[in-house]
């Protein structure tokens, strides 16, 4: 859940819980024309250090996964979960020459291991053979994610009766009150929502919470169904972003753009704010093994705002997370995403001033066309940028030419907040979220479509709009046509047309 602090302010979906729902907003993702070389970060945990790494195998099936988690356990690590459908193995291990090892071991099957975050695993995973020790060294304890940009929630005053839809600006502006005039959405359809948790007792949320389908990754990257493990801790904002998908219209509060589709929590932030890549990986997995139709993704990967090819540890996180993004599209999952809160202009940015986030110190360092944003940035994934009431760029918003497919109300977004309450956000984690119920609206119509057929018909849908000032003066100034520029993409989202 990130927003954040002129970048560094983060904007992935956590932080600390008040981070959180700063922080989901979207994440950035640079395709600076520069083929200089990226700045190293490099990853050297001494021994009895527990780090989490990503191993991936040369072919995606069940014998080279078995071969590749035996040369695991070999090197001393522990497998904890492992994706045979897409050749990912995620593990543990406090051997410091864990990478080197690994890639001996297992060096005719496995192509590539990276550390997945630069601190000290809190969610260790035990097994035979590997003394983890007493716990973390502790010069991370009580560490929490930074805010990534999303604006502090602010309280809708009252409670009671259905009188929040008046402040619902942002229903109107993408016509989802009129597509809802043919229809609320189908029950057969479910949304992921990518996040911190939903409020099952919510109100405006309880009769849309698909139970059975909800899930907590954050222990290491394992699917957990545990009662309770995919409930809100930290964080307001993945109750937030299921409101503006799927809030009911049941006369309380207010009405979601498509209110009558089911939601699925998916939990992929822990309690200190990280979305780290075994996160996301179990949750577009597990979206794609329960055939859920739409995700929205209100973040970006930690522990880097951009994760660069031409690094070792990086472009392995990065390669896993595209197969899985990749694997849940072909089972018929389309992806929304948050743009980010940095108001960088991510065709031209060429510098990454908060990464790693999970470190003491972040570092200022020089990326290239080959250090992306992820999710946001990946093929086939719907990149979503926010506007304000008066259709203006919101001035935290990334942009980009080519980066932005569409565009959606962000600023000061009305929704639900755990405990039965509701408050204003703003953020591009505001933004995605009305994109994801238009392709919710888009199944329930079409459910024939394919997921690059409906990003195909999104884009064609979405109401062009021409270059225009931001909300203020800073920033990227927009470029582009009125089909299609830096600020708007093809335009804003039109549910109506998306329901036709």
């Amino acid at each position: 859940m990130t927003l954040h602090s002129r970048r560094r302010t983060v904007r992935s979906i956590v932080g600390t819980a008040a981070a959180l729902g700063l922080v989901l907003a979207g994440g950035l993702s640079a395709t600076a024309g520069t083929s200089e070389t990226s700045t190293p970060v490099p990853v050297n945990p001494p021994d009895g250090t527990v780090m989490s790494y990503v191993v991936n195998t040369a072919q995606a099936n069940p014998g080279q996964t078995r071969k590749a988690e035996k040369a695991v356990t070999d090197a001393g690590g522990v497998v904890v979960q492992s994706w045979p459908q897409i050749g990912v193995i995620v593990a543990q291990s406090d051997r410091a020459a864990f990478r080197d090892s690994v890639r001996v071991t297992g060096k005719n099957v496995i192509t590539s291991v990276g550390a997945t975050r630069t601190a000290e695993v809190k969610d260790k995973v035990t097994g035979p053979g590997i003394p983890w020790g007493p716990g973390s060294s502790g010069w991370n304890q009580g560490k929490n994610k930074p805010v990534n940009g999303d604006e502090p929630s602010a309280p809708i005053p009252g409670s009671g009766t259905e009188q929040y839809t008046s402040l619902q600006w942002d229903m109107k502006m993408i016509h989802s009150d009129e597509a809802n005039l043919v229809t609320d959405g189908s029950r057969n359809v479910l949304v992921g929502v990518l996040d911190s948790g939903i409020d099952p007792t919510h109100p405006d949320l309880k009769a849309n919470i698909d139970v059975a389908d909800s899930v907590n990754c954050t222990a290491g990257g394992r699917p957990d169904q545990s009662e309770g493990g995919w409930y809100p801790t930290t964080s307001s904002h993945g109750t937030h972003v299921a409101g503006t998908i799927a809030a009911a219209r049941n006369g309380i509060g207010v009405v979601g753009v498509a209110p009558n589709v089911r939601v699925a929590s998916v939990k992929v932030v822990n309690d200190d704010g990280f979305i780290y890549p075994e996160y996301a990986i179990c949750g577009f997995m597990w979206a794609g093994q329960r055939g859920m139709d739409v995700t929205n993704n209100s973040y970006y990967i930690d522990p880097f705002e951009f994760w660069c090819g031409d690094q070792p540890d990086q472009a392995a996180v990065k390669e896993a997370v595209t197969r899985a993004v990749k694997w849940s599209e072909d089972k018929g999952v389309v992806s929304a995403a948050a743009a980010g809160n940095s108001g960088l202009d991510l065709t031209t940015n060429t510098v990454d001033e908060g990464s790693p986030n999970d470190a003491p110190e972040p570092v200022t360092r020089t990326i290239n066309e080959g250090c992306l944003d992820i999710p946001a940035q990946l093929p086939g994934v719907v990149t979503v940028s926010s506007l304000t009431e008066t259709g203006q760029l919101s001035y935290f918003s990334n942009r980009g030419l080519g980066q932005i497919d569409v565009a959606a109300p962000g600023s000061r977004i009305a929704s639900t907040v755990p405990g039965g309450g509701w408050a204003y956000m703003s953020g591009t984690s505001m933004a995605s979220p009305h994109v994801a119920g238009v392709l919710a609206l888009m199944k329930s119509a079409h459910p024939e479509l394919t997921p690059a057929q409906m990003v195909q018909k999104l884009r064609a849908d979405a109401t062009p709009t021409a270059c225009s000032a931001p909300q203020y003066d800073e920033g990227a100034a927009c470029v582009g046509t009125d089909a299609e520029n830096s600020y708007y993409g093809t335009g804003i989202v039109n549910a109506l047309k998306a329901v036709q």
